[in-house]
């Protein structure tokens, strides 16, 4: 096993690009947006069986006074899947992730993805996932989304909703307001003008990410934030202006990144994490024709003997507390909070 820093080894991108699944979570890119931004220490594992390439892991230790010191792969990140080329190794690749744990003084150590290795017997965590195949026919693509999709594409197009995808840091911004906006209706703090700077920085001005704007005349009414390395495409972030959702300009702002994400060649775009018990964003996801999966997240002690369950969620008091509170309140309650988060 190998520990190495990807905010000074550039080859770490090399090694994700070839494995078929590597995404923009696992990259260079998105290290140093959560280390510039939080301040985690990144320990990105390189594995090795007679000197071939055997599994790539990236972790970031998160340490807060509040939530204790842990091993995390990889904070704000849906689905971060150790990365396997040789999958005999992995028994020997779980003993030393345990040992790094006990030797760093992790209370544990966390894994988004577990289909090729299982830290625990099971689950503390278990999130629908939804991946979209694409080919180089928008129509066909087109025609497997559900009726009430293709319906609400159309309405947009006929209201006169443009739909344009941008890598500037204006556009970060007018996503940025309606992040706020969208975040405090969900009754959610913010992430911080500071971490969506970082993304600007790190992923969107260098063509890793893009930002898909719809407007209506000159006022931007929905946005969202795509991820992208190699083939494999993420669908990060989305907000809208509640006060013209008739239009249904979130539609046509997804319709447009799969079409961007189809002429640069992309294969595969995931639609993010969903929680179990949200029904309805789950059946919003499978109407565009998607596969849906289980995504696991296994959280173990040191031992690799105790499982321990995540924080709950907020409560819908404190939901309805956060959607009253002003934007600027909203802002620097995010800003306390998220550095403790993962």
């Amino acid at each position: 096993m190998r520990v190495l820093d990807p905010l000074r080894e550039s080859a770490w991108d090399e090694c994700i690009a070839s494995h078929r699944d590597g995404t923009c979570f696992h990259t260079t890119a998105w290290a140093r947006v959560l280390h510039q931004t939080y301040k985690h220490q990144p320990f990105y594992l390189q594995f090795f069986r007679r000197r071939r390439l055997a599994a790539l892991i990236p972790l970031m230790e998160v340490r807060s006074p509040f939530t204790g010191r842990r091993g995390v792969c990889l904070p704000f990140s849906d689905l971060c899947e150790p990365l396997f080329f040789e999958p005999e190794v992995e028994g020997f690749v779980r003993d030393r992730l345990l040992s790094l744990a006990q030797q760093r003084r992790w209370h544990h150590i966390e894994m988004r993805g577990g289909r090729s290795l299982r830290l625990a017997p099971g689950p503390v965590s278990r999130f629908y996932g939804h991946t979209l195949a694409l080919s180089s026919d928008c129509t066909q693509i087109f025609d497997r989304f559900a009726s009430s999709v293709r319906r609400a594409i159309r309405k947009a197009e006929h209201s006169e909703i443009k739909a344009v995808a941008a890598h500037d840091r204006q556009a970060v911004g007018e996503f940025y307001k309606l992040h706020l906006e969208t975040r405090r209706r969900h009754g959610l703090p913010s992430q911080s003008v500071s971490f969506f700077r970082k993304i600007y920085e790190h992923i969107v001005k260098p063509g890793v990410g893009f930002i898909v704007l719809a407007q209506r005349g000159s006022r931007t009414i929905a946005a969202a934030v795509f991820f992208r390395f190699g083939n494999n495409a993420i669908y990060k972030y989305g907000a809208s202006d509640n006060r013209f959702q008739q239009f249904r300009a979130n539609n046509l702002v997804m319709w447009h990144g799969i079409q961007f994400l189809v002429g640069i060649g992309v294969e595969k775009l995931h639609f993010g994490r969903t929680e179990l018990e949200n029904e309805g964003l789950r059946r919003f996801k499978l109407s565009w024709g998607t596969q849906e999966e289980i995504i696991n997240y296994h959280r173990v002690d040191p031992s690799g003997r105790q499982c321990f369950t995540p924080a709950r969620h907020a409560s819908c008091f404190q939901k309805k507390v956060v959607a009253k509170l002003p934007l600027v309140l909203n802002r620097v309650a995010g800003s306390i909070i998220y550095p403790h988060l993962d």
